[in-house]
């Protein structure tokens, strides 16, 4: 049975030089003391794991709302996506495995229902009132709203994840946090724990959503003939396989889509590190641009990959309809329950006289599933719905 220095022990041995170790961390805003055979991430990785937030996911949006179909990723499947991408980056470079795997289940835990329409609605309904942004709200539920212990608010996880989730920023998206600033350092660069799992969540979107695309019947495989990633992947698959179906040609080229992404990223992020001989931690602090990188040929073919998808995807009439009605129908909570919070749960009613009614509002509607979002719509605009 390994004990606690053991598997610190462990990681001081096999880990890269470079790799953030569970002995080093800056600990927990409250103190609490250790666990005898669990690391300090793997503790982060159990609590996230065990949320409330994090089950909600399940029946939240991606891209498509549940009732589209039953194959469509949801909010969930595509944080077990990230999080078996960052487990893959993690082993294979040598890095902190439980810290990515705990940064990247946290990494979405604030997103609302009906995915970034949802978010957009409430971005809006909060201009005047502190704003909204999904990371900044996963950092406020694993900081305040998830009540699970006695001695603390939130989950009381370590510094590293924290501070991982608060500088989180992809393509999809751009925290522009604010509170917290002196607390995560800003002028510090992320762990490149971190910054893989920025990439990972990046490689999945990408991928998942042209899956989810063209089972939808959104885009098909004659579109993508001008998308020159996808050209090379579906041209590896032919060299392999001379007479597979159509469906699985697809899924097969998928996979090699993730395959391109994944090798040339770590291959070009292990040679950047060697080219600026990164060999410390403080090293990767104190880097002035980003340590992970893809080839300049990957790095453009995957640009061109996702212009296609928000042209082609995010664009279309039926991904739009779906956004704007969305939109429409948290819009419509928002402002009911602010004009009258009379409506809210006592509960809510309690947290809006502690942290102000718009904010409290905007923590109820964040936390809702689709379903449960949807229930509540009806409550209160159906005359004849039982409440």
């Amino acid at each position: 049975m390994l004990t606690l220095k053991e598997l610190e022990a462990r990681e001081a041995h096999t880990l890269a030089s470079y790799a953030m170790r569970s002995k080093a961390s800056r600990g927990r805003q409250y103190p609490e003391p250790e666990h005898p055979y669990r690391t300090v991430y793997q503790r982060d990785r159990d609590r996230i794991v065990h949320s409330t937030a994090f089950r909600r996911l399940e029946y939240k949006t991606q891209v498509f709302v549940n009732h589209e179909g039953d194959h469509y990723r949801t909010r969930l499947t595509h944080t077990t996506e990230v999080t078996q991408i960052s487990r893959t980056l993690a082993k294979t470079m040598g890095l902190n495995e439980e810290l990515m795997e705990a940064t990247a289940l946290a990494h979405d835990v604030g997103h609302p229902p009906f995915g970034h329409a949802g978010e957009d609605a409430l971005r809006a309904a909060m201009e005047k009132h502190g704003g909204f942004e999904h990371n900044a709200q996963s950092l406020r539920i694993v900081e305040v709203l998830e009540q699970r212990y006695p001695n603390f608010p939130g989950l009381n996880l370590s510094y590293e994840v924290r501070e991982s989730m608060y500088k989180h920023n992809t393509a999809y998206d751009k925290p522009g946090v604010t509170s917290g600033a002196e607390t995560y350092h800003p002028e510090e660069a992320a762990l490149l724990e971190a910054q893989l799992v920025n990439e990972a969540d990046s490689i999945a979107y990408d991928n998942h959503d042209l899956d989810d695309s063209l089972r939808a019947g959104i885009i098909n495989e004659g579109d993508l003939e001008k998308v020159a990633i996808w050209r090379r992947a579906q041209a590896e698959v032919w060299k392999r396989f001379t007479d597979i179906d159509r469906e699985i040609t697809r899924s097969q080229t998928i996979l090699s889509l993730l395959n391109i992404m994944v090798t040339d990223l770590l291959e070009n992020t292990t040679r950047k590190l060697e080219g600026l001989g990164i060999e410390t931690i403080e090293q990767v602090r104190a880097a002035k641009e980003p340590l992970v990188v893809y080839s300049k040929e990957v790095a453009e073919e995957k640009r061109e990959l996702e212009k296609f998808l928000f042209q082609n995807v995010y664009m279309h009439f039926r991904v739009a309809r779906m956004s704007r009605r969305a939109n429409r129908f948290l819009h419509d909570l928002f402002v009911e329950y602010a004009e009258h919070p009379e409506q809210l749960p006592p509960k809510f009613q309690k947290w809006a006289e502690l942290q102000g009614l718009h904010r409290a509002v905007c923590d109820y509607i964040a936390g809702m599933t689709d379903r449960y979002a949807q229930e509540e719509y009806k409550k209160l605009f159906y005359p004849f719905e039982r409440v």
